[in-house]
């Protein structure tokens, strides 16, 4: 097996745009976010989703202790709100609007969908996990674009 740099990697994957999320959930009372680049359908039949987070996440271990979560699909005028979610800020949503999805994950407001699920398994993937999902509820809130991550950088599609 051959030796691969982690900076190339970062840098040829990183040419790969990504669509952005903030997978939540509530913990012992507390809600708990972070913002997600891994996210990926499945399966139709059962309806199952990914999300590929890092194993040392704080947001990670709350949300696997919680035992679901919910991805809100965030949208190209939701940059400041996807930033709380990548920081490692105590409450990151102290000024951040939701409401409760079946779950009891947030929703958070001006998303372009959610997609509300039960943890369903997790994957061992190297320096992350692979955690898959059941689907229990999902919608489309607003068509609107998305935000989207490309080199490094956040932007949109059009």
């Amino acid at each position: 097996m051959a030796d691969i740099d982690s900076g190339l990697f970062r840098n040829v994957l990183g040419h790969f745009p990504t669509g952005v999320t903030a997978v939540t959930a509530v913990n012992n009372g507390r809600p708990v976010g972070m913002a997600i680049g891994s996210f990926t359908s499945v399966s139709l039949e059962p309806p199952l989703v990914a999300f590929l987070p890092g194993k040392e996440s704080g947001s990670w271990k709350e949300i696997h202790e919680s035992g679901s979560f919910c991805v809100n699909v965030m949208a190209q005028d939701q940059l400041e709100v996807c930033g709380v979610m990548a920081s490692r800020t105590e409450d990151k949503f102290a000024d951040v609007e939701w409401s409760t999805a079946p779950s009891g994950s947030p929703i958070i407001a001006g998303s372009i969908a959610y997609i509300d699920c039960e943890i369903e398994a997790v994957h061992d993937g190297g320096d992350h996990d692979i955690v898959v999902g059941r689907v229990v509820e999902l919608e489309v809130m607003e068509s609107k674009p998305p935000l989207v991550f490309f080199q490094g950088n956040y932007g949109t599609f059009s």
